[in-house]
């Protein structure tokens, strides 16, 4: 699951990320509405954490532009400001969910993966290649009908390329979406062990990871 959150507290933002990361979600920082757009424009995300007061602007504006856009990402208002009729400004002009700082960081992860579980329901829950059955949901994945254990970062990035089955998806695209922007610990050849691993799990079935130098990897059917 990867998220944004947009937000120019550091210290606020920096725990959230950290505590989000135990959870197992990606995090990706936007400390102004410009920063929020950039990111936008080059990723797409399960979810959005919006402040409202940031340096450049309301975070409103930055909601009003997704939902006339038909950009439907859950969006998740984030502000001090707790009167009655913040709350409903915000959710009138499209967010999901509203909560007040300060808060407990455990029910910002609960309400994120209620609001992506919700956004779930609306889209296909069953995606089917060849022999490999996807779930989205809950990212459950069986090949000729036997459940396949797969850890966290197998999961995510078999998301990717099943979501994208049929196309080439670069080794840097593939990074940002496990690792997110700021990763320094982790290089992007990581990518080649993951899809090394999830071959094997392929072994014997009518599944294939395929690579084109230069370009990337891609999943579909073998042959």
């Amino acid at each position: 699951m990867r998220i944004l959150m947009v937000e120019d507290a550091e210290d606020l933002a920096e725990g959230v990320i950290t505590h989000l990361a135990r959870g197992g979600m990606v995090c990706d920082l936007a400390p102004s509405l410009e920063d929020a757009r950039d990111c936008r424009a080059v990723q797409r995300y399960d979810a959005i954490i919006l402040d409202i007061n940031l340096p450049d602007g309301s975070g409103l504006a930055l909601l009003r532009e997704m939902r006339a856009g038909a950009d439907r990402t859950p969006v998740l208002m984030l502000t001090a400001l707790g009167s009655v009729d913040d709350r409903v400004a915000a959710l009138d002009q499209g967010a999901d969910d509203y909560l007040g700082k300060p808060f407990d960081q455990r029910e910002l992860e609960a309400r994120l993966r209620a609001l992506v579980r919700r956004e779930a329901d609306h889209k296909q829950e069953r995606i089917t290649l060849g022999s490999l059955t996807y779930a989205p949901k809950d990212r459950s994945v069986t090949l000729a009908g036997r459940r396949l254990e797969l850890t966290r970062r197998e999961a995510a990035l078999l998301d990717m390329l099943v979501r994208h089955r049929g196309q080439y998806l670069s080794k840097a695209r593939l990074y940002d979406s496990l690792y997110g922007f700021e990763q320094a610990d982790v290089g992007v050849n990581a990518i080649e062990l993951y899809i090394a691993r999830l071959r094997k799990k392929f072994v014997g079935s009518d599944i294939a990871i395929d690579t084109q130098r230069g370009i990337g990897y891609r999943i579909d059917l073998d042959g």
